[in-house]
């Protein structure tokens, strides 16, 4: 198994170096590495690293989460308005929409199924869009309607909104619920409880790192730790009463910036590092996941659907800037740089075909297509076209 993992931590880091150098997201270039090999081609990375794929792409998802809360600032959002607030949730709904929509007429599956695929793919990528929203802040572009800051800030809340949502959708797909009406109406108990929890394990977090002296890398340690105790929680209570560990997590990251900025700032940090490892083995094994035959299959229809979805969210996005007192170049600008998709897509995306759901292997597929299409693409919309679209506001 040891070896398994430094064959994966070599070949993501050689092929995330290529694509760099060819300049297109390292991400790319991990993927590619684990459909290689993978045991669907090559069959070097194993299946005992396979059997424990799910436990490691669960973990990348807490580090992805725990970022975002540390990076969310509350007061962004609350300064960009109604807008910024629009733009957390209405692209991925308005996505989810046009995926349940379209999906049923392409590949002939349940609307259940659809909103799995949906939810899925809705996510915005936060490794792709966050960084460039930082250069952009640096250098002062579009920070005079704080549009960069707008699109930070709505970023963040619109993984965990969408993630939020996949674990509903799945849970109805896999028949765990009594209802479809009751899953439903379990969604705001169990974002309530998750919130509180975050907010007490925050503040808990905070007291104790006033009292007790440690060093960074252990604090980073404690809150994975107590991270890992909500899953767990979840999982013991989850047919008692609703609670999402996922946004308890999230509020815990949002918790320590409000109260203690300068701890968030160096845990932040941190996760930042953890993170640069942790992506490698997320994004090999989910290409590792990937059997070449379904690609084959679903591609033509799945790259398709990923292009009309796509449109669906930047509609999405339009409705959401409209009362920004923006204009229609910076419009645009907000459309193209919510486009790109990889983490969220990574993490979840082959979860439906371990929970051995119907849409198991084209939600994977489909999620893999989002994210070698969109994310250059994305990426490469937002570096080219940010100086002809945004004012500069160094004056």
């Amino acid at each position: 198994m040891l070896t398994g993992i430094a064959v994966i931590m070599i070949s993501g880091l050689i092929m995330s170096g290529i694509m760099k150098k060819l300049g297109l997201p390292p991400l790319v270039g991990m993927i590619f590495a684990g459909i290689v090999l993978g045991p669907n081609a090559l069959g070097i990375i194993n299946d005992d690293i396979m059997s424990i794929s799910a436990e490691l792409r669960q973990g990348a998802l807490v580090i992805i989460l725990t970022r975002a809360g540390l990076s969310l600032d509350t007061d962004d959002l609350r300064k960009a308005g109604r807008p910024a607030l629009l733009m957390c949730f209405l692209p991925a709904v308005t996505e989810i929409m046009g995926t349940a929509l379209l999906a049923p007429m392409i590949f002939d599956i349940s609307l259940t199924d659809a909103l799995v695929l949906g939810s899925v793919l809705a996510a915005v990528s936060p490794a792709v869009v966050v960084p460039r929203m930082i250069r952009l802040i640096e250098e002062k572009y579009g920070t005079g309607k704080r549009i960069p800051q707008m699109i930070l800030a709505g970023a963040s809340a619109d993984d965990i909104f969408v993630i939020v949502l996949f674990s509903v959708f799945s849970s109805i797909a896999a028949g765990e619920s009594r209802s479809i009406a009751a899953d439903i109406m379990s969604v705001p108990l169990s974002v309530i409880l998750g919130g509180a929890a975050g907010v007490l394990c925050g503040l808990g977090l905070k007291a104790l790192f006033e009292r007790i002296h440690m060093r960074d890398t252990v604090k980073t340690a404690v809150v994975l730790s107590v991270s890992f105790l909500l899953l767990a929680l979840q999982s013991a209570i989850e047919n008692v009463v609703g609670f999402s560990a996922l946004i308890a997590i999230t509020v815990i990251g949002i918790t320590l910036r409000k109260k203690a900025p300068e701890r968030a700032k160096r845990l932040s940090v941190k996760y930042n590092k953890l993170w640069a490892a942790a992506e490698v083995v997320l994004f090999v094994l989910v290409g590792a996941a990937v059997d070449i035959t379904d690609a084959f299959t679903y591609g033509g229809g799945a790259v398709l659907l990923v292009v009309l979805a796509l449109a669906f969210r930047m509609a999405g996005v339009f409705f959401s800037v409209c009362g920004a007192r923006l204009n229609g170049k910076e419009k645009l600008f907000c459309m193209l740089a919510y486009t790109p998709k990889a983490t969220v897509q990574a993490a979840i995306g082959a979860v439906p075909l371990a929970m051995g759901l119907s849409c198991g292997s084209l939600t994977l597929t489909c999620a893999v297509l989002a994210i070698l299409i969109t994310a250059p693409a994305g990426a490469f919309c937002i570096d080219h076209t940010y100086k002809k679209l945004l004012v500069c506001d160094n004056s």
